[in-house]
């Protein structure tokens, strides 16, 4: 949208950050609006809500002083829209697009509205190839798939962030395709900040990545416009300049409480834990812009990561966002407690769509019984090692100790990983050493075909090339 801009004097009412109108014509929902006062400099907003008897406008800045009915308020008649194109990889920027890195404001390829277009849903392509994280328990046994949404549930305290730091440093596309990362920091600290920017700079990921940086001191409504200025820069890096994209954001539940804060400010009738009934739908704007089309060769792979309020997975976030992606990734405070990192769960994560992206061709033939038996003695290992806290590991029978001892060494040596992450073929290899421990009788989700071939030197712990 391109309009002519409108001038109204004084606001019928305001709560919060927020501003009403009355008799507004032709406003668009998400334009850009001006409101200026005598004397104080200007404040930015964005039109949120454009009905026919009212529009509310929520305020950027800062709105101390600000007197609704001396104020001017002037719709642009422009919507939102973020600058992008390839020029943006390496670049730091904050939640709405200002640069952080000392660098001038990008100009980009083209101007691009922050909401996207939906996806034709003829046009969608079923993923069918993995993207590399250098996290063995997603690599391994949740793989994510391109043009996936596969979430990442974490829990207060839990190291999330170093997590998502290390995918942003560790993912590639496995045959070398051209690949970028953005990274969407959602309401995160002042220090976190400084320490992405630091990190990132120092390991070389800033060079194929895109930031998008919004700070807890940011207005709220920058908590909603974060991802989607990011999502907005990686639909034209994968459908435009055909690159393989993954956009990592953290932390979604700081988008929900910024969209609760907001519909508390609007006297909205709440949903549950307060929640606005919409938010699933809200949720679905942002997740299902992932994908593939046909005939573009890029593709949008999304990694969101938030926070389970009291380690709740039935809570309301992460309740609608099961629903909404493609699986889940359980971070276990257990795990943390014990020094693992990343303390991935492995039982309770799942990635729907881990088939469509292994296999020959992809990974290896094997992948998938092996996953399965590593899968199978972690889970009876986790069994034992209830039944040992009551019975005591001498009343184990001789399996369940087995069992017991592999659940350990499992967590240790594969879960557990040095800084840096391990490629594929190392997954794999990790793998196989456990399960080389273990008596060919306990291995029932191995075939005797598939133990063979694992014995022959020339096919050991080795990815296939995808053809």
């Amino acid at each position: 949208m391109s309009g002519l801009a409108r001038t109204y004097r004084g606001a019928d009412g305001a709560a919060g950050p927020l501003l009403f109108l009355h008799r507004t014509a032709q406003v668009a929902l998400g334009e850009w609006v001006t409101v200026t006062m005598p004397g104080a400099p200007d404040r930015r907003g964005q039109v949120i809500d454009a009905g026919e008897a009212m529009t509310v406008v929520q305020v950027l800045d800062d709105t101390l002083g600000l007197a609704p009915g001396r104020a001017a308020v002037t719709l642009t008649g422009e919507v939102a829209r973020a600058a992008v194109g390839p020029e943006l990889i390496g670049r730091a920027l904050s939640g709405v697009g200002r640069p952080l890195d000392g660098l001038p404001a990008p100009i980009g390829a083209a101007l691009r509205p922050l909401n996207g277009a939906p996806m034709n849903p003829a046009r969608r392509l079923r993923p069918s190839e993995f993207i590399e994280t250098g996290i063995s328990a997603i690599d391994g046994m949740n793989t994510l798939v391109r043009g996936q949404k596969l979430p990442v549930f974490s829990g207060p305290g839990l190291p999330a962030l170093e997590l998502a730091a290390a995918i942003v440093e560790q993912a590639r596309a496995p045959r070398g395709e051209p690949f970028a990362v953005v990274f969407a920091g959602i309401g995160i600290t002042a220090r976190e900040t400084r320490g992405f920017l630091e990190r990132f700079a120092k390991s070389g990921a800033l060079e194929r990545s895109v930031l998008y940086l919004n700070q807890a001191s940011d207005p709220t409504i920058e908590r909603l416009l974060a991802p989607r200025m990011a999502l907005t820069a990686a639909e034209y890096l994968a459908f435009e300049c055909g690159l393989h994209v993954l956009v990592v954001m953290a932390d979604i539940t700081h988008y929900c409480e910024a969209l609760r804060e907001i519909a508390t400010a609007r006297q909205e009738i709440p949903g549950r834990r307060g929640y606005p009934g919409y938010m699933y739908t809200d949720l679905a704007t942002i997740f299902e812009r992932a994908g593939l089309l046909r005939d573009r060769p890029g593709s949008l792979t999304q990694l969101p990561i938030l926070t389970m309020p009291d380690d709740d997975i039935t809570h309301p976030i992460p309740d609608l966002t099961g629903y909404i992606t493609e699986g889940q990734i359980v971070l276990s405070r257990d795990l943390h407690r014990r020094g693992i990192f990343p303390p991935v769960d492995v039982l309770p994560s799942l990635s729907r769509l881990m088939n469509a992206g292994i296999g020959r061709g992809r990974t290896v033939a094997e992948h998938r019984p092996w996953a399965d038996q590593l899968y199978a003695l972690y889970a009876a290992g986790r069994e034992a090692r209830l039944m040992a806290a009551i019975v005591g590991e001498a009343g184990l029978g001789a399996a369940d100790r087995r069992a017991l001892a592999f659940a350990e060494r499992f967590e240790r040596e594969f879960v557990a990983q040095p800084d840096g992450g391990r490629r594929l073929d190392e997954t794999l290899g990790t793998g196989w050493r456990l399960l080389e421990g273990m008596p060919r009788e306990d291995l029932t989700r191995l075939s005797d075909a598939i133990w063979a071939a694992h014995a022959e030197p020339p096919n050991r712990h080795t990815a296939e090339p995808s053809g």
